[in-house]
This record gives C-alpha cells, structure tokens and sequence, in this order.
C-alpha cells in the first residue's frame, strides 16, 4: 500500500490574478472606511451624518429645487403674460 501526501494549499503561481473589478472594489471600500475615520476624529463621533440625516437633507434639497422651479415657472409665465403680442399679417 502506498500513501501519497498532496499539498492541499496551492502555491501562489497557481492562484489566479485578481481581477481589475475586485482590486477597484477593495480599493474603494478601503478608501471610504478611511474617509469615515477620517471625519470621526475631525468632527467627533456626535456630529459625524447618519442616514436619517442624509435622507432629511436630501428631501430639503429636493423642496428647494421644486420651489426654485415653480418660482421660475411663475416669473416666466408672468412676462410672457405682460409682454405685448405682436399682430402678424398675413402676406
């Protein structure tokens, strides 16, 4: 009877080469836990957004934009209402 022993583990040669997509995503994540860091030791653990608080101000900023649209909308409709309209003739 004759035993043979296989290594289990592949040499590193043998592994395949990451691919770009995996290298960019561990690349971002690794960023993003940085820039968390980051902003937990400038601003404080306190004050550092939630997602409740990106939400909320999101909504705030969407309200603005629609205001700023219909106030736009108002003023446009409003000199178009006060300019005189000019007789075309007919040739």
């Amino acid at each position: 009877m004759e035993l043979t022993v296989s290594d289990s583990q592949h040499s590193p040669a043998a592994l395949p080469a990451p691919a770009l997509a995996e290298v960019s995503r561990a690349l971002v994540s690794v960023a993003a836990h940085l820039v968390t860091n980051v902003q937990r030791a400038v601003v404080g653990p306190a004050k550092v957004p939630t997602a409740r608080d990106n939400a909320y101000f999101a909504m705030l900023a969407d309200q603005a934009r629609n205001q700023a649209r219909a106030d736009l909308t108002r003023e446009v409709a409003s000199r178009l209402r006060s300019r005189p309209r000019k007789l075309v003739e007919a040739r």
